[in-house]
């Protein structure tokens, strides 16, 4: 059985200074593996939202009372804390499973040949914005799970799932510039579509802000709205989008429209039936934690579908010609 093969000092000072580059000289992953790794980390930024509800809706948003160590002296749980410092903990470590999907992603990006920049640069993205949401997460700890800040969380949480879906769809076309594949009218239902979509998340963590769970045992501050009212309000938007989608059907089967954008919109539909059917259920059995973390899965689908619509308006063929990669790169992505 042979030894493990030493690195001559040239090439470890190379993996030292310019990892990325180093493992893209050495490794090329087929395209089924460049869009596993970002599927990986789109399901991950879910996951991460989903857990971060169950925190909430288990009353464990202060089970680790500081940050960035879970007690005074103590980065893990005590044996003096109870379950609830368990799951808050749980779902801290839950981000460094998702740092590893996103380097993983940024990684087979990297590696790919021929380069893809624009690849490249959607996971390092990704990797900002989760370092970005790990600081948010910890002032909302600090801040005693001020309803604001907890919103500013999931709005953040939502940008990384944007990202990440816009990669998945990326890794599975060229580099070509787009071309449309329906009429400008169209493209324009599709973005009010977008538009009234982001109004339906932002109204809906108001409802989460203003409602009932608040995120720990304790009197925990609230936005000072009625949320039976907002929650009124979300309702209508939701049937806004339902409408909206059902119009941009129609549409495109009357325009003859290709499969892939009549098929997105008939998955964004079914998502938005089930939804609401959640929505409605949780809010007429006073909106039981089960629901209501049902719910904020069902809010990420509903995202990602209108996203999987938008993008399904356009193709981009393979470029016709092979950019070379980059013949240096700076450390810590900024070029990477």
């Amino acid at each position: 059985m042979g030894g493990v093969p030493k690195l001559n000092p040239a090439d470890a000072a190379a993996a030292v200074r310019n990892p990325l580059a180093f493992i893209a000289e050495r490794w090329t992953p087929s395209p089924r593996t460049v869009q596993r790794a970002a599927l990986a980390a789109l399901v991950m930024s879910v996951v991460i939202v989903v857990t971060g509800g169950a925190v909430r809706l288990t009353g464990s948003g202060l089970g680790c009372p500081t940050w960035p160590e879970c007690t005074d002296g103590s980065l893990t749980p005590t044996t003096a804390l109870s379950y609830h410092s368990a799951i808050e903990f749980g779902n801290r470590m839950l981000t460094y499973v998702l740092c590893a999907a996103v380097g993983w992603a940024i990684i087979a990006a990297r590696s790919e040949k021929p380069y893809r920049r624009s690849l490249t640069r959607l996971g390092w993205a990704q990797f900002w914005l989760v370092m970005g949401n790990a600081v948010l997460g910890g002032i909302v700890v600090l801040v005693g799970l001020n309803p604001y800040t907890v919103a500013a969380h999931f709005l953040l949480a939502t940008a990384l799932t944007t990202v990440a879906a816009v990669m998945w769809q990326r890794t599975r076309e060229g580099d070509g510039a787009p071309r449309p594949l329906v009429g400008k009218a169209v493209g324009q239902l599709v973005w009010f579509l977008v538009a009234a979509s982001l109004l339906l998340v932002a109204v809906g963590t108001v409802v989460t802000g203003a409602g009932p769970h608040a995120g720990d045992s304790s009197d925990v501050k609230r936005i000072p709205v009625d949320w039976e009212t907002v929650a009124k309000l979300h309702a209508v938007l939701a049937w806004i989008v339902v409408t909206l989608t059902f119009a941009l059907w129609f549409v495109l089967k009357a325009v003859d429209a290709p499969k892939g954008p009549l098929a997105r919109t008939r998955d964004l539909f079914l998502i938005l039936l089930a939804q609401g059917v959640i929505g409605y259920v949780q809010y007429f059995t006073h909106l039981p934690e089960l629901l209501v973390g049902l719910h904020m899965l069902g809010s990420c689908l509903v995202w990602i579908g209108v996203l999987r619509v938008l993008l399904a308006l356009r193709e981009r063929p393979e470029a016709t010609l092979d950019l070379p990669g980059p013949s240096a790169e700076v450390a810590v992505g900024t070029r990477a």
